[in-house]
């Protein structure tokens, strides 16, 4: 059955001459007036690759939304890029940027009584702040992501590389292992097309799950940004929201408890960002269905990690394209699915990938010889996380995944990276670095650069790392993030000291700091309490009412 159409709260009636004059003044006429108005929500920014070129897709979605009979209006929201926020304060505000984001579809749908919605994002916590807006409006929507990057390529080495690489090579050119020539050579050719990183970092890993989810066209996960199929992709969204406005679908109906399982099972699958983890959480959350840690922990150990691309695999998500796409990783992964869940095509997700078939089985692998025989992230408890911590196992070295070291304790980002720069981290070490959670951070920044720097300066196998904070989809390495409860909220993270032994335990689920509760109750009775760092502004708010990284970092409503 076909919705009321919302716009007619705007045109319809005497007392709406007001509106009509307005809408007449952009040139509709009576004919549009009356037809569905489609909001086309775009994220595009000049200031990053991955948003830029947004603007000609969206065009191509308005071609699509007229040719099938409604009218399209283009708005705004906003747009950052984890990238050149990384390493730096910038970074605080990437993640409460995802609640404004989903703010902004919002208040933008419901304000202008749009009809139905087309959200055009690209990157790390614009998809999901979109799918969080579309789960909260609840009307007709359809997501169309961006697309990727294509690798770069260094001449001298005769190897491809994505912009991840040119943090990892900082380490490198401290150690003399490589010149300033071939340091600028690698930051030239990192980043070589528009479109989000080339690998298999959060955003490609959102856009990849917003297809899964059911909430984007087939093969819209994964077209490269700078190839023709990602216009054609955008047309075809545009005209398949009218089909969809018909139909009645809404995001409730096709973002269910079995879609999401779906999606944390192509998590698993893909070896994709534990970013994800906190994003599907917080989408949870606004369609009211419950979903906790150990939903992706149960699901990623029956779930093999088949997917070889960066940073869990050697190859590229243009090569996972080339191999068939989200398509062939579900159909390869079918017997784990629900396949009977509703997708924005108006069919199942099985009808969807009937088809579907793997093209190269170097990136798509089977699910009997896989690269890894659980999924990519593990779950882990212990003292040290009593209600959770997260952790990218697929881009783990095997021999780090029993660790035990001595604690190296930072109380922020900054204070590490110039430790690690100083050479004061050692082979055997546990880099604690904590107040970098929701709350402490505020924030809960994404650290890539001392991941990539300790892999850098060649202690990727031999030094891990424990925060409270998270990582970037692109990290990899003996990294566990996610600790809760965070430090500023008074979790043991905040009671460790330097040279206490924490053991790491990815086989068994554990975290655990090797010291007994009664030491540890003797520190919580001593400790002088958080340390807030901000005292106006966004900050301040976000701090003040986040959720716990375990209950996706969401403001509380």
């Amino acid at each position: 059955m076909e919705l009321k159409h919302r716009s007619k709260d705007v045109v319809e009636g005497d007392e709406r001459a007001c509106h009509r004059a307005y809408l007449r003044d952009l040139g509709l006429s009576d004919e549009e007036i009356a037809k569905p108005f489609i909001g086309i929500i775009n994220s595009w920014a000049e200031f990053h690759p991955g948003h830029i070129i947004l603007r000609p897709f969206a065009e191509e979605v308005k071609k699509g939304v007229l040719a099938a009979g409604g009218i399209p209006f283009e708005c705004n929201t906003i747009a950052l890029c984890d990238g050149l926020c990384m390493g730096h304060s910038g970074m605080k505000w990437v993640l409460p940027s995802r609640e404004l984001i989903a703010d902004s579809v919002e208040i933008l749908a419901n304000a202008n009584r749009f009809d139905a919605l087309v959200l055009i994002a690209a990157c790390d916590k614009i998809v999901p702040g979109m799918l969080m807006g579309a789960a909260r409006v609840d009307i007709p929507a359809i997501m169309f992501t961006g697309g990727a990057m294509l690798p770069g390529y260094v001449r001298s080495e005769k190897r491809e590389i994505l912009s991840t690489h040119a943090r990892e090579y900082l380490g490198k050119l401290r150690r003399g292992e490589i010149s300033k020539e071939g340091f600028l050579e690698v930051e030239c050719a990192a980043a070589p097309t528009f479109g989000s990183c080339a690998g298999m970092a959060t955003a490609n890993s959102m856009s990849c799950l917003a297809e899964v989810l059911g909430m984007s066209l087939p093969g819209c996960g994964t077209a490269p940004a700078v190839e023709a199929k990602k216009r054609s992709l955008a047309l075809q969204s545009g005209k398949q929201i009218i089909k969809v406005l018909k139909s009645g679908l809404i995001p409730s109906k096709i973002m269910t408890e079995e879609a999401l399982e779906n999606a944390i099972t192509a998590v698993m699958a893909l070896g994709a960002s534990t970013n994800c983890v906190l994003h599907l959480l917080a989408i949870a959350e606004e369609l009211g269905l419950k979903l906790s840690l150990q939903d992706f922990d149960l699901i990623s150990q029956k779930t093999p990690h088949i997917i070889n691309v960066w940073p869990s695999g050697k190859y590229f998500v243009v090569d996972l394209e080339r191999a068939g796409g989200i398509p062939a990783v579900l159909k390869e992964i079918e017997p784990l699915l629900h396949t009977d869940a509703v997708t924005i095509t108006g069919q199942t997700l099985g009808e969807n990938i009937k088809g579907a078939w793997v093209y190269n089985r170097e990136v798509i692998l089977s699910r009997d010889k896989p690269l890894h025989r659980e999924g990519g992230i593990a779950i882990l408890y212990g003292n040290l996380a009593p209600e959770g911590a997260v952790v990218k196992q697929s881009a783990m070295p095997e021999e780090m995944k029993i660790f035990e070291g001595q604690a190296k304790v930072y109380e922020s980002e900054e204070e590490a990276m110039k430790a690690m720069l100083a050479s004061q981290v050692l082979p055997g070490d546990v880099v604690v670095i904590r107040y970098e959670g929701p709350k402490g951070g505020p924030g809960m920044r994404e650290m890539l650069m001392p991941t990539a720097t300790l892999v850098g300066l060649g202690l990727g196998s031999s030094v891990a790392l424990v925060t409270d904070g998270r990582f970037s989809g692109a990290s990899r390495g003996p990294c566990v993030g996610h600790v809760s409860p965070e430090a500023a909220a008074g979790g043991p993270i905040a009671l460790v000291a330097d040279g206490d032994l924490i053991s790491i335990n990815i086989p068994q689920r554990r975290l655990e700091l090797k010291i007994s509760d009664e030491e540890l109750g003797e520190r919580y009775q001593k400790w002088p309490g958080p340390k807030l760092k901000e005292s106006r502004g966004y900050l301040k708010l976000y701090a003040e009412n986040a959720s716990p990284a375990h209950r996706g970092a969401r403001l509380k409503r």
